[in-house]
């Protein structure tokens, strides 16, 4: 059996009991950096066998990994820190896992893209997470230029040292959006700036890179401001000129981002004619 376990992203005592089990009674760990990971399994008091499994070496240690599955034994998989899988080469190992058959399961646990995104304060019912931006102006504007119609808080993994750059390049190509700058997760220096995204990027060009794990948390187009009510109120009085009361509720509701329900019991006012 292959078990993808989730580490902490910080706090080594986020780790769960599940886990601990999991990876003390495993064969052996896969893990990308037996330097990172061989710390928090000597404070775990686990001694199971670690290997390296990373980009450099996947396809030379898949093969290997499979033998050890097929024969019976079960490897579970971590990265340096978080959910396995994220950022790194760990779904071709799964994939191959679950092609020859190989139960797959999963210990959940910690992750920095989840944590960014409850910690952000922006709307997280539809967001994507688009991984670490191209390190060059150029690449990264096109790319940044392919996610702007996303109608979804998007989330980016960055450098600490490219942070401004990316910053301003998102002002750019995305709009002036709502955005919040995530570090050191669930450390002792945890830190969540929020504001827009020329704010912040003027604030990281004049206060230099920050230390720490970065997570950029940026709002969907359109949810820089919210709307006022007489600005929704306008909206909705227009939409029930040419549609029905649901139509333009969900129409107003989807431009705005904001609750049904609320939208719902303004348009319910304007029709009986009160506010």
């Amino acid at each position: 059996m292959l078990a993808i376990v989730a580490t902490p992203i910080g706090n080594a005592d986020d780790i769960s009991r599940r886990a601990v089990e999991t990876l003390r009674s495993c064969a052996v760990i896969a893990c990308e950096d037996t330097r990172v990971t061989g710390p928090l399994m000597a404070r775990l008091g686990i001694a199971t066998k670690l290997i390296a499994y990373h980009e450099h070496n996947a396809a030379r240690m898949r093969p290997a990994i499979l033998a050890r599955l097929a024969d019976g034994e079960t490897v579970a998989l971590v990265s340096d820190a978080g959910t396995p899988l994220v950022s790194d080469p760990g779904y071709k190992l799964v994939r191959e896992a679950i092609a020859e058959g190989i139960k797959v399961t999963t210990i959940p646990g910690p992750s920095a893209v989840l944590a960014a995104l409850v910690l952000s304060g922006l709307p997280s019912d539809r967001f994507m997470f688009a991984g670490f931006l191209p390190p060059k102006t150029v690449a990264r504007r096109r790319e940044l230029g392919d996610l702007a119609g996303i109608g979804a808080t998007l989330i980016f993994f960055e450098s600490a040292n490219r942070l401004a750059a990316a910053l301003a390049d998102m002002a750019e190509m995305l709009g002036e959006r709502e955005v919040a700058v995530t570090r050191e997760l669930t450390k002792m220096f945890e830190e969540v700036r929020r504001g827009s995204l020329r704010e912040l990027a003027d604030h990281y060009a004049d206060a230099g890179a920050p230390k720490g794990e970065v997570v950029i948390v940026v709002g969907p187009p359109g949810a820089a401001a919210a709307p006022d009510d007489a600005e929704i109120d306008r909206l909705l009085a227009a939409a029930l000129k040419q549609e029905s009361l649901r139509d333009a509720v969900d129409a107003v509701t989807e431009a705005t981002g904001l609750p049904r329900r609320e939208i719902y019991a303004r348009a319910l006012r304007l029709t009986k004619g009160g506010d």
